[in-house]
């Protein structure tokens, strides 16, 4: 990729959007893949990121899941520079600090403000770092930069824009409606300094004629002095690793269903807990084709399904509370009596226990789990973080195992387990298997194409449906990959390329029009 002069791109560039969802994440992903299939050394930065979806990086800390398939498409390893900052929401109030990698505190709106000159130095270390090592670095904002009343501790927004004098484009998403007013909205709401920052506009999801949309656009450029430099098509193909928990909708399906290679389905519930944690795992189910995936939060839903999952969580009691209160608990104890398959990942593996003891996340002390399986847990400091592989547990045979490669993330431990191990990793026994009960500490297992193929026959022998039939050649990483290609085919296409790159080397164009609100 080249500037019309011939030179090299080299700068940086920060992605806002409007809202939350908006699109940010896969834009960044999108840019990230077309310059590297472009040769162009380029890295994804996140400064601060809020999510519980996150994933083990090779230098042993934990970032969110959008920059690591953000570094994917650059034909990078996850890191820890990548996000610097992640803040795992395990209340409405508090959430855990997680800094370069390390959870470092457990915080409050209020309590954040103690951090933000610490949080400020790193942040700004770690972009010059990348910012010296790569020829592009693409950055994603959080939330949307128009939360002005959170402007005075923003490290990710126009607070960054402002450090590090970034050129921004500020996505809004037009499938929700109001598209014009939320970009034009954003700009006005902003003070003078920052609104010289922002450089243009792309729309994104749009459905329909773009031609009638132009003249909206057109006006937007007449009221603001600002280009719309993109309007981004909706993709329906668009989906695996979801970033944002408002993609984890109660009764919607999990990516698009492909029909059955056999005579029957598999039908998935997976339970979307209030403080719900790495929501990704199922996708690799959903990749399958004759699965149905969707996620539930009441207890009828459960009652027809093949296979119910409950995933992983940033307040394993509190959800767990929640479970009982819902009478998704009765539930689930009622299926295990029928033999009805579950899965427990992580925090979810937890609540199938007989007891857990819990001083660190909720302070709770000992509470009664679920009691599916023979398993006591502990939880403790420090949190356990890493990447892990290893194989089906086969004590007889070891090398007979099916290999499985993932990740952990969590506080509590096993103290006590009566079960069959399911698993082996590096050496040493873990996860349950009870019936058709199954349950791990490891995320992200179920994208092991072998391991999976595997599991499932399992299931769906458990279930009743021997119709149904495993497909031999699907591959999570290939369906990753081939999204991440249509959103670098999405951003090459639609996109005035020539002004992003003039925007990336040159910066935020001078004299662009301040507008003012209410006069």
């Amino acid at each position: 990729m080249r500037v019309p002069d011939g030179a090299a791109v080299k700068g940086a560039l920060l992605i806002a959007g409007t809202t939350s969802d908006a699109g940010k994440s896969v834009v960044v992903a999108g840019l990230c893949r077309m310059l590297a299939r472009r040769g162009v050394k380029v890295a994804p930065f996140k400064a601060q990121n809020m999510s519980n979806n996150s994933v083990v990086t090779l230098d042993g800390g934990e970032i969110g899941r959008a920059q690591a398939l953000q570094a994917r498409a650059c034909g990078l390893e996850p890191s820890v520079r990548f996000n610097p900052i992640l803040l795992k929401p395990g209340s409405d109030r508090r959430s855990q600090l997680v800094v370069r990698g390390k959870a470092v505190d457990t915080v409050g709106a209020k309590d954040y403000f103690k951090h933000r000159q610490q949080l400020r130095g790193v942040v700004a270390e770690e972009l010059a770092s990348l910012r010296a090592e790569f020829d592009v670095v693409i950055c994603e904002g959080a939330g949307s930069p128009a939360e002005i009343n959170l402007r005075a501790t923003d490290l990710a927004n126009m607070g960054l824009a402002r450090a590090a004098d970034l050129p921004v484009l500020i996505v809004g998403d037009i499938d929700r409606g109001g598209v014009l007013a939320h970009l034009f909205g954003t700009v006005a709401i902003l003070e003078p300094e920052d609104q010289q920052l922002i450089s243009g506009f792309l729309v994104n999801k749009f459905r329909g004629d773009v031609d009638l949309l132009k003249p909206g656009l057109d006006q937007l450029y007449d009221l603001t002095g600002r280009p719309t430099l993109g309007v981004i098509p909706f993709a329906p193909d668009l989906w695996i690793d979801a970033e944002d928990s408002l993609g984890t909708v109660a009764d919607a399906p999990v990516g698009r269903p492909r029909p059955p290679l056999g005579g029957q389905w598999l039908s998935v519930a997976a339970v979307r807990l209030p403080r719900i944690s790495n929501s990704t795992d199922v996708e690799a189910l959903a990749c399958e084709p004759g699965l149905s995936v969707r996620w539930v939060e009441e207890p009828s839903r459960l009652a027809g399904a093949d296979l119910v999952v409950l995933p992983g969580s940033k307040s394993t009691v509190g959800d767990l509370e929640w479970l009982r209160r819902t009478g998704i608990a009765d539930a689930l104890i009622a299926r295990a009596a029928a033999g009805g398959p579950i899965l427990g990942i992580c925090g979810g593996y937890q609540m199938l226990a007989r007891t857990i003891e819990d001083r660190v996340e909720s302070g709770a002390g000992t509470v009664a789990g679920l009691g599916l399986l023979d398993l006591e847990i502990e939880f403790d400091d420090p949190k356990i973080l890493r990447r892990a592989a290893g194989h089906t547990y086969a004590p007889d045979a070891p090398s007979s195992g099916i290999p499985v490669h993932g990740y952990e993330i969590h506080h509590g431990r096993v103290r006590a387990a009566g079960d069959r191990p399911w698993l082996e990793l590096d050496g040493a026994p873990e996860g349950s298997v009870r019936g058709a009960i199954w349950g791990t500490h490891l995320h992200g297992a179920l994208e092991s194409d072998e391991f999976r193929r595997a599991w499932l026959r399992e299931v769906a022998a458990a279930a009743g449906h021997p119709g149904f039939v495993v497909a031999e050649d699907v591959s999570v990483a290939r369906v990753r990959d081939a999204q991440l290609d249509l959103l670098a085919d999405l951003m090459a296409e639609h996109l005035d390329i020539p002004a992003l790159e003039r925007l990336i080397t040159e910066g935020a164009p001078a004299g662009r029009p301040t507008l003012t609100v209410g006069k």
